[in-house]
Formats: C-alpha cells, sequence, structure tokens
C-alpha cells in the first residue's frame, strides 16, 4: 500500500510542478524575470485558466491526501 502511495505521490508531485509552471503570471515578480511577461496563446482564455486552476487544485488535493496517507500508514507500522 506504501509502494502505491508512494508512486501516486511522486506522479501527483511532478503534475504539480508541471501545472504551477503553466499558470499565467499575475504581475510583476520572478514570473517576469523568467519570461513571464510574455503573453502566450496557450494562457489566452479565462476558460484555459479556469480549468487550469481547478487541476492544479484537484493534483494538490491528492498531493495532500498522499502526504497525510503516508504518514499515518508509517505511523501505525
Amino acid at each position: 500500500m506504501v509502494t502505491l502511495l508512494d508512486i501516486l505521490l511522486s506522479i501527483s508531485s511532478i503534475l504539480l510542478v508541471v501545472l504551477v509552471l503553466l499558470h499565467r503570471g499575475k504581475g510583476g515578480g520572478l514570473s517576469n524575470l523568467f519570461g513571464g511577461g510574455v503573453s502566450s496563446s496557450l494562457g489566452g482564455s479565462a476558460v484555459v485558466e479556469k480549468n487550469l486552476d481547478r487541476l492544479t487544485i484537484i493534483a494538490g488535493l491528492v498531493w495532500v491526501v498522499c502526504i497525510v496517507s503516508i504518514g499515518l500508514l508509517l505511523k501505525h507500522t
């Protein structure tokens, strides 16, 4: 069970990093430093941005559930 959760944690971690990097920068800071000020065709739609937000939240929730589950399983063994 722990191995399955470890695999799911790894996949959700990579997915979470990719989804966060796909978000469009909303102002100054580090996002503009690395080219975030350049508009792309992917982030042009509000619908795409909402769906990206939802996917990021779901991936974050899966990540948190995996972390808590692994912690509880390892505590009881």
